[in-house]
């Protein structure tokens, strides 16, 4: 079994260590800032597993790229972002009929679905291949990234301490706050502050003289950490975050290598 956090480490010591590479190729040195926004399709992977749909949220921030160098025909950078972002999930609340549960009380499907807002820093080591200057250029970009809680709320539309405990196929064992035998996750706040795992993905940029780059990027985040313990006291055995993120990024350049040589 792969140790996590050891991983984490190594590609933290990757993303670190390549700015070293300069001067090896040819020289670079350009910088460049700017924003990004997008959509997060986000779930937990809990254990005991809970069914859920992907929940969608929101992702925007400020980007920071340094090219260090371009070696052979792959150009080399780091790259950091702080976002503000919206993970979560969205329960699907089935039962073995593959059909909605019907709610006694309200007569209505039961929804849930609980919103996490994170501050999220990646930093990312960066190839691309193509044009820097004028004209399109593909990339892939992995590494790190941590997210400092902010706050959660909610959204159901049923009594969350009655809720139907008979037809669900996802039952899963433990109290609620009236003691009845019925999964208490809805009252359990966030425990672990801190999210920590892997990104990484790829995409396309355009660079135009004067204007900046435009980029479309997909992206995969696996959360190494849990958002609740995981002992054996604890309820859940495994809870931590995956998502894909799609987003646009606009950066302009705030220092260019001086080389009439670069496309």
């Amino acid at each position: 079994m792969i140790n996590m956090s050891r991983l984490f480490l190594s590609l933290l010591t990757l993303v670190s260590t390549i700015s070293a590479w300069a001067q090896v190729g040819q020289y670079r040195n350009d910088f460049a800032v700017g924003f990004n926004g997008g959509v997060v399709l986000s779930n937990v992977g809990f254990v005991p597993k809970v069914p859920q749909n992907f929940y969608i949220g929101k992702s925007a921030g400020i980007t920071m790229r340094y090219t260090a160098e371009k070696y052979f025909n792959s150009i080399c950078a780091v790259v950091a972002e702080v976002n503000y972002t919206q993970m979560g999930w969205d329960e699907r609340i089935w039962n073995s009929e593959d059909e909605p549960v019907i709610n006694s009380l309200t007569g209505e499907p039961e929804e849930y679905a609980r919103t996490v807002n994170y501050i999220q820093i990646p930093f990312f080591a960066r190839l691309g291949w193509g044009r820097e200057r004028r004209g399109f250029q593909a990339f892939f970009q992995v590494g790190p990234q941590i997210g400092i809680y902010l706050n959660e709320s909610t959204k159901a539309n049923f009594d969350l301490s009655k809720p139907n405990v008979n037809d669900r196929i996802s039952h899963i064992s433990g109290p609620d706050i009236n003691g009845n035998p019925f999964s208490n996750m809805y009252f359990m706040p966030i425990e672990n502050k801190l999210d920590y795992g892997i990104a990484g993905g790829g995409g396309l940029e355009l660079s135009i003289p004067r204007v900046g780059h435009i980029m479309l990027e997909g992206r995969y985040y696996y959360g190494l950490g849990n958002i609740y313990g995981n002992t054996k006291r604890d309820f859940f055995a495994k809870s931590n975050f995956q998502g894909i993120v799609v987003k646009m990024t606009y950066l302009f350049d705030m220092m260019r290598t001086k080389n009439a040589s670069i496309k």
